[in-house]
C-alpha cells in the first residue's frame, strides 16, 4: 500500500480509502461488514470514510465495532456532516453551529473514538451563513473532536471562500470529496486548480462509477444477480444514467486495455483516478472481502501516457466533464 499527503497537510493516508456508503448498516450484514473492514487492513488500508447520514447513522456503528481493538493512531477516520439524521427534523440537517455541535458528537459516540482525522461538510448549505459554518468548524478543531477539516462536492467558489474563512480562524481546509471516475470528470475544469492552488487535495468517491466499470453489465445481458443496478433500495436509481447500452458497449472495449496491464477492471479504474496528483485517495466501498483485495492492488499503479489515451480514444466523448454538475442542494434536505 502506497500512501499520500492529504493536501498541505503532514497527514499521509493510504491511496485507497474503504469507505461504507450504501453497505454497512443497509446491503451489507454486519459479519460480512466486518469481514470487509478487516480485509481492507489485511491490504494495508489505514484510512476509513463513513458519514453519520449513512443508512442514518448506523453505518458509523458498524464501522466503530470492525475497528474496535486496532491501535486508534494507526488509523485515519473520515466522517461527515451535512444529510438528515435521526427523525430528520428541521435542525437534523444542514451546516448550522447547532447540527454540526450535535453531531460530531454523536459521530464520536458511534465509531467508539475520542477524535475523527478529518471531518467534512457532506455537501454546502445554502440556508446557513458560511461564516457560522466555518467558525463552528474551528472550535470543533480546538476541541480535539476533529484533527483536520474537510468539505465534498463543493464548487470550485465555495472552496475558496470557505477556504479564505477557514485561514481567518486559524485552520484550513484540507480536502474535498467529489465523485470522480473515467466516466465522471467534473472536477478537473475548475476544483481541481483550484484545489491545487489553495492546498486541497481530492478524496474521491465512485472510482469504479458505482461497478460500472467492472464491466460486469453486458449489452443485452442480464443484469448479474445481486448487483447495485438491482438493487431497488436505491442502487438502481444511483447508476442509471450510466446504464444505456453505447456507454456499457465502450466499457467492454476497456477490458483489453485491463489484461494487458495485467489488471482486472476494477484495479484499472482505481489506478486511473490515483494518476490524477491532486487525488490523495480513492475511496471504494465492498460487498464481500475478495472486492477490497482485488481495488487494493490498484495502489501504486502507474498507468504511462498511452495507455491513458487508449482510454479516452475508447470512451470518447461519453465522459462527462460539465462543472456545473458539482451542486448541492439549495435548501436543507429533510
Amino acid at each position: 500500500m502506497h500512501f499520500r499527503y492529504l493536501g498541505n497537510s503532514g497527514l499521509k493516508i493510504s491511496e485507497i480509502t474503504y469507505g461504507n456508503w450504501l453497505t454497512h448498516g443497509s446491503q451489507v450484514e454486519n459479519e460480512i461488514a466486518t469481514q470487509c473492514v478487516r480485509a481492507a487492513l489485511d491490504a494495508g488500508i489505514t484510512t476509513f470514510d463513513t458519514a453519520d447520514a449513512y443508512a442514518n447513522t448506523k453505518a458509523e456503528v458498524v464501522l466503530g465495532d470492525a475497528l474496535k481493538g486496532e491501535r486508534r493512531e494507526s488509523l485515519e477516520i473520515f466522517t461527515k456532516v451535512y444529510w438528515p439524521t435521526g427523525p430528520a427534523g428541521p435542525n437534523d440537517s444542514g451546516l448550522s453551529r447547532k447540527h454540526i455541535m450535535e453531531s460530531i458528537n454523536g459521530s464520536l459516540s458511534r465509531l467508539g473514538t475520542d477524535y475523527v482525522d478529518l471531518y467534512q461538510a457532506h455537501r454546502f448549505d445554502f440556508e446557513t451563513p458560511l461564516e457560522e459554518t466555518m467558525q463552528a468548524f474551528a472550535d470543533v478543531v480546538r476541541q480535539g473532536k476533529a484533527l483536520y477539516i474537510g468539505v465534498s462536492e463543493w464548487t470550485a467558489d465555495q472552496i475558496r471562500q470557505g477556504q479564505e474563512l477557514a485561514r481567518g480562524l486559524g485552520f484550513s481546509l484540507i480536502s474535498n470529496q467529489p465523485q470522480y471516475s473515467m466516466l465522471w470528470r467534473v472536477i478537473e475544469g475548475e476544483v481541481v486548480p483550484t484545489s491545487k492552488e489553495l492546498g486541497l487535495s481530492q478524496v474521491v468517491f465512485s472510482p469504479i462509477a458505482q461497478g460500472i466499470l467492472t464491466g460486469k453489465y453486458v449489452p443485452g445481458q442480464p443484469l448479474p444477480e445481486g448487483s447495485r443496478a438491482t438493487d431497488e433500495k436505491g442502487g438502481a436509481d444511483m447508476i442509471s444514467r450510466f446504464m444505456n447500452d453505447d456507454l456499457l458497449g465502450r466499457v467492454q472495449e476497456l477490458k483489453p486495455v485491463a489484461s494487458d496491464l495485467g489488471l482486472s477492471m476494477a484495479q484499472l479504474a482505481v489506478a486511473w483516478v490515483l494518476q490524477n496528483d491532486n487525488v490523495a485517495t480513492a475511496i471504494i466501498g465492498a460487498s464481500r472481502p475478495s472486492q477490497v483485495e482485488d481495488n487494493a492492488g490498484a495502489s501504486g499503479v502507474k498507468l504511462e501516457a498511452d495507455v491513458l489515451s487508449r482510454i479516452d480514444e475508447v470512451l470518447g466523448d461519453l465522459p462527462e466533464t460539465d462543472a456545473s454538475k458539482t451542486q448541492s442542494p439549495e435548501s436543507r434536505p429533510s
